[in-house]
Parts: structure tokens; C-alpha cells; sequence
């Protein structure tokens, strides 16, 4: 028996605080009875419904996407733009992206529709590493960058980057390469916190989560995670959540 916000959670419908919510507002059913305990427990065999629409008992399944810039982290959208899953038209189950990558940043995305694995990836303390290459305009000086280390400030909201990097500089076209370390994955962080300095991000993309990165991959090319990476990922996350 599990608790009934964790089987759906698990199914990938939603996030197990969201399903706790989808629950109180009587939008689940157990056996064709609407339910709105958050304490209620159910098995394999009870008949579990959301919003009219029944949880199917999906084996999980683990992807690694080469996103393409231009592509929006979802499964659905409602201005007909290209989306993530569109990459992937082979696989059957109900899968959805783990956090995102915003619409111009390319690189490792992960899907699945593990909604318990995905929501412990994207607990704020899991602290797996997130290497990103940034295309700067302008050079930013290494004393700068530091600042990202300490933590930034804008519009209210703090932002921190594990480690900063310059890889290579071109004085005569204004610009840098830069490699960003992650633990946390806010809303456009990487291009906020550039341009809080004055430099704007040209290009940005995720080359490494984790131990994953995109080697054999080229734009737009998936494939399944393999067994010993999907446990790698979980340790690394369970190790870290306070």
C-alpha cells in the first residue's frame, strides 16, 4: 500500500505537492469514489483516476535528450512551437522533462516518467553537478566571476554558481567562453547573472549533468539512460538531500 500522492507522483502526472493539491480539490478517484484525504492509501490493484484519466501502471522509463536550441522544455504548447518530446516520437510511455532548459539553451535534458526520481533530481539540495559552456559578449575578469561563487542578488532573487571558468577569450570579437557549474537550476539563472555584470549570453549550453554528458550524441539525438547511470544519479541525489 502507498500513499495516493506518491502513486501519482510515480505515474509522472505531477509533482507529488501538485497531486496533493489535485487531491483536496476532489480531482482524483479511487475505485470511481472521489477522494480527498491526503492520508488515503492504495494498492496495485485499486483503479486510480485523475481528473477522469487513468493512471496507467507504466514501467519507468529514463531518456537523455541532445535538446536543440529553439525547443521548449515540455510536453505540450499552446503556440504550436516544437517541444521536447517531439524528439522523442518513438516511446509509448507518458514521459515529461526533468526541470528545463530554457527555449535558445541547448544540451542534456532528461525525461522520464519517474515523477519520484524526477522530483529528487530536482530537489534544491541534491547538488549534482550542471556544467554549462556560456558564449559571452564582452570579457568578464576573473574577479567578477568570483562574485557568482558568493552569490548574486537581482531583482530580489540570489543566485550562485559552484564554479566559474574562462576557457578561451577573442579580444578582436568581444567575447569569451566560459564554463558555469550549477547545483541549483533557476529560470534563465545563467543569462540573469551575466547580464547583472553587463555581459550578455551569446550561446548557452548544458554539456554534462552529472556524470551524463552528450558524447556520441548530435543535436536533437536521444537514448535511454543505462541502469548503472539511473542509480548513479539517484545516489548522487539521495547522498545530498537534507
Amino acid at each position: 500500500m502507498e500513499r495516493l500522492q506518491k502513486v501519482i507522483a510515480h505515474a509522472g502526472v505531477a509533482s507529488r505537492r501538485k497531486a496533493e493539491k489535485m487531491i483536496t480539490e476532489g480531482k482524483v478517484t479511487v475505485n470511481g469514489k472521489v477522494v480527498k484525504e491526503l492520508g488515503t492509501k492504495v494498492s496495485p490493484n485499486d483503479d486510480v483516476e485523475v481528473e477522469g484519466v487513468p493512471l496507467t501502471k507504466e514501467a519507468p522509463v529514463y531518456y537523455l535528450l541532445y535538446k536543440p536550441r529553439g525547443v521548449i522544455s515540455s510536453v505540450k504548447d499552446d503556440k504550436g512551437r516544437k517541444v521536447v518530446t517531439d524528439y522523442l516520437p518513438d516511446v509509448e510511455e507518458r514521459i515529461f522533462p526533468i526541470g528545463r532548459l530554457d527555449f535558445d539553451t541547448s544540451g542534456i535534458l532528461l525525461l522520464t516518467n519517474d515523477g519520484e526520481f524526477a522530483n529528487l533530481l530536482m530537489h534544491p539540495s541534491h547538488e549534482v553537478d550542471k556544467v554549462y559552456i556560456v558564449k559571452t559578449k564582452g570579457i568578464p575578469e576573473d574577479e567578477q566571476l568570483k562574485r557568482f561563487k558568493k552569490g548574486v542578488t537581482i531583482e530580489g532573487e540570489t543566485f550562485k554558481a559552484v564554479h566559474t571558468k574562462v576557457l578561451s577569450a577573442d579580444a578582436k570579437k568581444n567575447s569569451a567562453i566560459i564554463q558555469v557549474i550549477l547545483h541549483e537550476g533557476k529560470n534563465r539563472q545563467i543569462r540573469k547573472m551575466f547580464e547583472g555584470l553587463g555581459y550578455p549570453v551569446d550561446k548557452l549550453k548544458r554539456e554534462r549533468y552529472g556524470s551524463l554528458t552528450l558524447q556520441g550524441l548530435n543535436a536533437g539525438d536521444y537514448r535511454p539512460l543505462k541502469p548503472h547511470e539511473i542509480k548513479q544519479l539517484r545516489q548522487m541525489a539521495e547522498e545530498n538531500v537534507k
